[in-house]
């Protein structure tokens, strides 16, 4: 019987081959599998079971889906929208998706992952293995430092995930999956509906972020939509250097020529429009940036322009040796909301009396999850400015738990001698 390895063995050996009767991986095993993998701390759907619950009939259960799915009476039930606040005050629509829904989109994910996986560009770099945000800064930096590159144009999509087209998505996978019943599968679950309030929304466009299938589905879209098209179409008819890194819905390209790059943003956006997507104008721009963008900036009377991708602010300057580098820095809006985020939660624990050892362990663990994504060539001062921040707001609480002063600046430093804050490992965005 054919498994997940050699569906992707066969992928990468035959990029046209179009596969027919993969649905048989779905099976009361792959199922299994992926609910041995589901984190139980997730939240439930609209049918409030979670996965202790199901596991408790699991061979009952797995069979029962199994034979919705063979059977093809199997229907994803509505997810529950929860909206998350954004800096900008508006708010992030999630998904939340009933846990057998949840078990079906992760045996979906292995299989679409299996024949898609091998055939994407290597400058797509979001939700794939062996690759992170790290990696495509790595990428970027090489694009603009190795070759040449005076103009970069960072872009942004308005509200990727709720207008990814339905018919194009499956239009797209059937590329390469002719088999019905996975095309069924990925279908019912793009039109599951939205659960808001007592209300039941339709899905006519748009894949949930929450789903497990999301990301994937938003690189084949990515895939097709854009990358495909700039390395296959557009490259081939410039006469100057081209490059782009891609991470989910946000992505930079890179230019020699600035008439090449007006040229292709105006083709981007019919392109885009095309497929029912729209640039996030506000997001999006093009900038003179590279080797020459310092020394053009000066004659012209200004600082040559930054870019933000990713959570850094890219800008143009110098290795000691006077050669050209791409430098980065935490970008400000996310530098001012780790903090705030910091200074509420640091104030609700002092107080309700938390013990200063949990304190700092907890901060802790807060400042190493900072740290291991921020901490990279370059980025030093913003760390010691963040770090600088964090302990006056620590002893600025901890002398707020009663009345009078809880300790001075002296008794505090002896305090985080015995309590140490972490610090932070420089990691080198080259060798990534």
């Amino acid at each position: 019987m054919i498994n997940l390895t050699r569906i992707a063995e066969m992928s990468r050996e035959d990029p046209k081959l179009v596969f027919t009767g993969i649905a048989q991986v779905i099976n009361e095993s792959l199922l299994k599998v992926c609910h041995t993998e589901m984190d139980p701390g997730k939240a439930v759907g609209i049918d409030d079971v979670t996965k202790s619950e199901y596991e408790k009939n699991l061979d009952e259960n797995i069979a029962n889906l199994m034979n919705r799915i063979r059977t093809k009476e199997y229907r994803s039930k509505p997810a529950l929208r929860v909206n998350i606040p954004k800096d900008n005050g508006k708010t992030r629509p999630l998904n939340i998706y009933c846990y057998e829904d949840k078990l079906v989109q992760a045996a979906l994910k292995k299989v679409l992952e299996a024949v898609f996986e091998p055939m994407f560009y290597d400058e797509m770099m979001g939700f794939r293995p062996k690759r992170s945000c790290h990696k495509a800064i790595g990428l970027l930096n090489r694009m603009i430092e190795n070759n040449y590159t005076n103009y970069v144009l960072d872009c942004d999509i308005r509200g990727f995930f709720d207008h990814i087209q339905h018919e194009w998505c499956l239009k797209f996978i059937e590329s390469r999956i002719k088999d019905p019943r996975i095309l069924r599968l990925v279908s019912v679950m793009l039109k599951a509906g939205i659960m808001q309030g007592m209300e039941l929304d339709p899905t006519e466009e748009g894949s949930g972020q929450g789903s497990i299938c999301s990301p994937i589905i938003a690189n084949i879209y990515m895939h097709y939509v854009l990358l495909w098209w700039f390395k296959e179409r557009i490259v081939p008819e410039l006469r100057g250097y081209a490059g782009i890194v891609i991470y989910a819905d946000d992505f930079v390209v890179c230019f020699q020529h600035k008439d090449e790059a007006e040229k292709f943003y105006d083709r981007l956006r019919n392109r885009l429009k095309h497929f029912g997507l729209q640039i996030e104008e506000e997001k999006s721009r093009l900038i003179e940036f590279g080797r020459f963008a310092e020394t053009n900036a000066r004659k012209k009377g200004h600082a040559a322009e930054t870019f933000t991708f990713l959570g850094f602010t890219h800008y143009c300057s110098k290795a000691r040796n006077g050669k050209f580098r791409v430098k980065r820095r935490t970008s400000s809006k996310k530098f001012k909301k780790k903090l705030k985020e910091l200074n509420i939660e640091i104030c609700v624990r002092v107080k309700f009396q938390f013990p200063v050892k949990d304190l700092i362990d907890w901060l802790n663990n807060v400042l190493r999850g900072y740290y291991n994504y921020y901490a990279i060539t370059d980025n030093s001062p913003m760390l010691g400015a963040f770090a600088f921040r964090v302990r006056r707001m620590l002893f600025k609480w901890l002398n707020r738990r009663s009345q009078r002063k809880s300790m001075n600046w002296v008794e505090f430093n002896e305090m985080l001698v015995k309590y140490p804050l972490v610090k932070w490992k420089l990691k080198n965005v080259y060798a990534m």
